[in-house]
């Protein structure tokens, strides 16, 4: 059985596990160094309620999470917030990615956000179809904005009003 729910400080190593999977072989995050578990603990801690960070379970183990955390610094971005969705490599393809989606919707909506951007690397088509079939829209594209594994990627941008 499949439960969504809030992240606590006790799922950060799964997050770590699940994240750093994608570091390490993938352009879904432009990160290029690996979280430990402490960074996760501190990640989880500074979101806050305003920020949530979701938790995917298939029988009771973490095999997914998504976080809306802050788009930009400046304050008049106060209510536009990034999505991100993150999921085990084993589970992909059967539908969690749009459940765990549409639960990080529901949550902004919940905390008065307005604007939810989603930056997608412009070869993961999974991803993009995910972010339309959630009902976001292409708004942009960013060209050779990202350097990993020895090339330039662009970005797609989805935003989703709320």
């Amino acid at each position: 059985m499949m439960n969504v729910r809030p992240a606590t400080v006790h799922d950060a190593e799964a997050i770590a596990a699940i994240y750093n999977h994608y570091v390490k072989t993938s352009t879904a995050t432009f990160d290029t160094k690996t979280k430990s578990v402490e960074d996760r603990i501190e990640w989880i801690a500074e979101h806050g309620p305003r920020l949530p960070i979701l938790v995917i379970e298939a029988d009771e183990v973490v095999v997914g999470w998504g976080a809306v955390s802050s788009y930009a610094a400046r304050p008049a971005w106060g209510n536009t917030v990034e999505l991100g969705i993150y999921l085990d490599s084993d589970v992909r393809g059967r539908g969690l990615g749009a459940q765990l989606g549409r639960a990080l919707i529901e949550a902004a909506r919940k905390e008065g956000h307005h604007a939810l951007i989603a930056q997608i690397v412009g070869d993961n088509e999974a991803s993009m179809d995910l972010m339309e079939r959630l009902g976001f829209e292409r708004v942009g594209h960013l060209r050779e904005v990202g350097f990993k594994f020895d090339r330039l990627h662009d970005v797609v941008l989805f935003e989703l009003l709320v």
